[in-house]
């Protein structure tokens, strides 16, 4: 269950006597065991060209999505038909209605570095499974110190995966959106160690291009 795989358990009745309670009559028992888990929600703070692929791609692998956005004209159902909810309204408002749990997905891609470090902020201090930033690492730096000097623990801004994104040398939105959604996918099938290995040791083609992990100790 801590895996969240799926397993086949076979007890063979016949030859092992902690079974042999008197009752038992023999045989062998097979068992399916499955957990039941909630939906993984993919929570995409952005509507912009970006995130609008970023939702395509998680939808279509399983994610409940839910939008937000501070601007009507991006965030609406014409835009994100699929989005399990879509939010245009002021990102603190929203922010507060929101519950995040172990299986919440947090994507932060708003359309500047204010309104990302907003997000940050809230999302650092939650519980969810996976938290990314886009960016640059020299962005993430500077605004995991910003926080860290609110008093936020540098343990909690460790998780924020920023630049964002596996390293499978994308340069368009929609590659870009492919290795997020594969970053996500990665975390929610415990293949962190693949992850740490993918991560890109350079940043060439913008803000979005994922680079190595952060380190908030390195200028």
């Amino acid at each position: 269950m801590e895996e969240e795989k799926p397993r086949s358990l076979i007890f063979n009745l016949n030859q092992d006597p902690k079974y042999d309670t008197g009752l038992v009559c023999g045989g062998t028992l097979e068992s399916f065991v499955e957990s039941v888990l909630p939906p993984s929600v993919g929570y995409i703070f952005g509507a912009g060209h970006g995130a609008l692929n970023i939702y395509k791609g998680a939808h279509f692998c399983g994610f409940e999505v839910v939008v937000v956005d501070d601007r009507e004209a991006y965030a609406n159902r014409e835009r994100f038909p699929l989005a399990h909810e879509v939010y245009a309204d002021d990102f603190e408002r929203v922010m507060a209605q929101l519950t995040s749990s172990d299986s919440s997905f947090l994507v932060i891609a708003t359309r500047g570095h204010h309104d990302d470090m907003r997000v940050l902020r809230w999302a650092a201090q939650t519980n969810a499974r996976y938290i990314g930033m886009i960016g640059s690492q020299r962005k993430a730096i500077k605004m995991f110190r910003e926080l860290e000097n609110e008093g936020i623990p540098r343990k909690k801004l460790e998780r924020v995966h920023s630049p964002i994104g596996l390293d499978i040398g994308a340069l368009t939105p929609e590659e870009i959106a492919v290795s997020v959604v594969a970053e996500m996918i990665a975390i929610h099938r415990h293949c962190e160690a693949n992850v740490d290995r993918m991560r890109r040791t350079t940043r060439k083609h913008g803000d979005s291009v994922p680079s190595e992990p952060v380190n908030t100790k390195s200028d």
